[in-house]
């Protein structure tokens, strides 16, 4: 069964950035590992000179945020990690089902986790959805993928948390890639500007990795 991904943006707020990433990396994080159905979590920060200035990914089996061991977290949690979630000035949490998976010819996952990504989101109106889902999987995400250090793109629909409908989660070697003509040629063909104008609610996000886990 394929991994849901719970995406995560955060702020730490008047916490300071030291204590809130030692909390993050080495308690909040190794706990959630530590509990049935999490998989790999990466943590990134921003470099798009956007806030949130923090993402963290985690691969989880569907299900796992509705059970016991799960919602004991929050029960047993430290009093640090209480005061960092409580005063974080953003924590928005968002739980997507997978759509597609693909990855680049050649690469896969021994390449290890990339050192960017981007996150796009966006809906569409009902009747466009089936056109948004043929242009990833005809046009968009084939283009992408031939550009030179594009590694992987994942399509989600949104399940659980406050968010645009679907979600596009990219995995880049860097941020080299977005001056690619291949990459510029993607963002312009007539579908894309057609699926764009349909668009509301869109976001796009680029983060560099900060540590993987698991």
């Amino acid at each position: 069964m394929a991994n849901d991904l719970l995406l995560v943006y955060s702020s730490p707020g008047a916490v300071d950035l030291a204590e809130f990433t030692d909390w993050y990396d080495n308690e909040h994080v190794p706990a959630r590992l530590a509990t049935p159905g999490f998989g790999a979590v990466a943590r990134y920060r921003a470099v798009d000179g956007m806030k949130p200035d923090w993402l963290a990914t985690y691969e989880i089996r569907p299900g796992t945020l509705d059970t016991p061991a799960y919602q004991a977290l929050w029960e047993n949690a430290s009093e640090r990690e209480k005061r960092i979630m409580s005063t974080a000035s953003t924590l928005d949490r968002r739980v997507y089902s997978l759509l597609s998976d693909s990855w680049a010819d050649g690469v896969g996952p021994d390449r290890g986790p990339a050192p960017v990504v981007m996150a796009v989101s966006m809906s569409v109106p009902p009747a466009v959805e089936p056109e948004l889902a043929d242009h990833y999987a005809q046009e968009h995400f084939p283009l992408l993928l031939a550009v030179p250090g594009w590694r992987r793109a994942r399509r989600y629909v949104l399940t659980a948390g406050t968010a645009a409908k679907f979600l596009s989660l990219h995995e880049l070697d860097s941020e080299a890639v977005f001056d690619e003509p291949g990459y510029k040629a993607a963002m312009s063909t007539p579908w894309r500007n057609r699926i764009a104008a349909a668009a509301s609610g869109r976001e796009k996000r680029v983060f560099a990795l900060h540590k993987s886990f698991g």
